[in-house]
């Protein structure tokens, strides 16, 4: 592939200073670049001239934009927000999310990472991952219990291969089994994604399996590995028992090792609860990053964007932007908060109420997030599947041998008939 001249000043720019940020991208990832001298950089030019007829967009003679009305009602932020954003995402929310990360998570402060890029939320922000740091053939390191849209993404869209590893031991996460992934193989560029709040399970690592988690990572740095870490923060914050991490491993990794390169995926979609807006946010650390290496990542994560969708929808990003600046923002992200943590208490009571259900399943382990799973016992899960459908009006997700409960999408009254249907089922499978 020849590359860019455009591309060739960012990948100086990430390979000086001994950096691996260059050393870690893929093929495409090194041949990407943000084409800041084409439409978009004449644009940007000619923005405060007099006349300026350089972006497809429509403006009245006033120079405001050229909307219909009817939509203009039902969107209820300024007409700014039908033009295009910019492809790295609008400023003001990149800087508001910026602020709000390290208010979030603590350790942060001080800490050198990213401005957020914006992406079509996390998806997307996994797809622009793959873009950059995978090559076809590349392993991806990751839990044998993952989200199974992965495949897709990495498998499928990549040409990656997974290498996973047992999710738990000991009613915990089997760091030891990690360590044991990481030590597998040649020494070299290592892939390493981890999603917590887990999905499909439910499951934030406590204090000290998530310190310990940091730990095998830097000794993997250590004993001479390049590591991409890939955040997978969609269900950031809903953690519901003390003693678990309540900051991302973002905090920890974005100055762990000079070896180790943070990707964090997050956003609003679950953690605000606009699953349509389509908006997220990619931002990256690595121990010893400069300012111009950072934001050189920022310009290849959005030519990436700028190459596949243009730009994230810029209404969202308004109607964001306007309620985090709002005063009751907080209140009202609580109480939803409180909701969901009414479901997991209520679900924590009813299993510890009712062991005649060890009988029919075991819940793995779950303290987070929007689910939970269960492993049944001695019954194949597609059977009892069918059956709450057809005989129990109820449905349930069967992934990885087991079944997944989004209790997000339960009313908190209806929870007890849930486990008890799931019961009757299995029960009804085994005869």
């Amino acid at each position: 592939m020849s590359i860019n001249p455009l591309a060739q000043i960012l990948n100086d720019t990430l390979n000086s200073d001994n950096s691996i940020s260059y050393a870690l991208l893929s093929e495409k990832g090194r041949g990407i670049y943000f084409p800041s001298k084409g439409i978009l950089g004449q644009s940007a030019e000619a923005k405060d001239k007099e006349i300026n007829a350089t972006i497809g967009t429509a403006l009245e003679d006033d120079g405001s934009p050229l909307t219909l009305g009817v939509l203009e009602n039902m969107v209820g932020v300024s007409k700014s927000a039908f033009l295009y954003a910019p492809s790295y995402g609008a400023p003001e929310l990149r800087a508001r999310w910026k602020e709000m990360l390290t208010q979030k998570n603590p350790g942060l402060a001080g800490k050198q990472f990213s401005t957020p890029v914006v992406s079509a939320a996390l998806t997307h922000g996994l797809s622009v991952a793959g873009y950059l740091f995978v090559d076809p053939g590349d392993e991806i390191i990751i839990p044998d219990l993952y989200w199974d849209n992965y495949d897709l993404l990495f498998e499928h869209g990549y040409g990656a291969t997974f290498k996973t590893y047992n999710t738990f031991a000991n009613g915990g996460f089997d760091v030891d089994a990690l360590t044991a992934a990481l030590a597998e193989g040649p020494f070299g560029k290592k892939i390493v994604l981890l999603n917590f709040p887990n999905n499909p399970t439910g499951y934030t690592p406590s204090v000290a399996a998530s310190q310990a988690i940091v730990q095998t990572l830097v000794d993997a740095a250590n004993a001479g590995n390049q590591i991409v870490v890939i955040l997978d923060d969609a269900y950031f914050g809903l953690v519901y028992e003390d003693g678990i991490a309540t900051e991302s491993m973002f905090s920890q990794l974005a100055d762990a090792h000079e070896n180790i390169l943070t990707l964090k995926l997050d956003g609003p979609t679950k953690e605000d609860y606009v699953w349509g807006f389509r908006v997220g946010f990619m931002t990256f650390a690595f121990k010893g990053a400069t300012e111009a290496q950072l934001k050189a990542l920022e310009s290849k994560a959005a030519g990436t964007i700028r190459g596949t969708l243009s730009n994230v929808p810029n209404v969202s990003q308004a109607m964001l932007l306007a309620a985090y600046n709002s005063d009751v923002y907080a209140e009202q992200k609580q109480a939803k908060y409180n909701t969901l943590k009414a479901r997991y208490d209520r679900i924590v009571e009813i299993l510890n109420n009712h062991p005649e259900y060890a009988d029919s399943f075991t819940p793995m382990p779950f303290n987070s997030g929007y689910f939970m799973c269960v492993q049944l016992n001695g019954v194949d899960p597609e059977s009892v599947r069918r059956t709450l459908l057809d005989k129990y009006n109820t449905g349930v997700i069967v992934l990885a041998g087991l079944v997944r409960l989004a209790f997000s999408s339960v009313p908190q009254s209806r929870l007890a008939q849930l486990f008890d249907n799931l019961h009757r089922a299995v029960q009804e499978v085994k005869g």
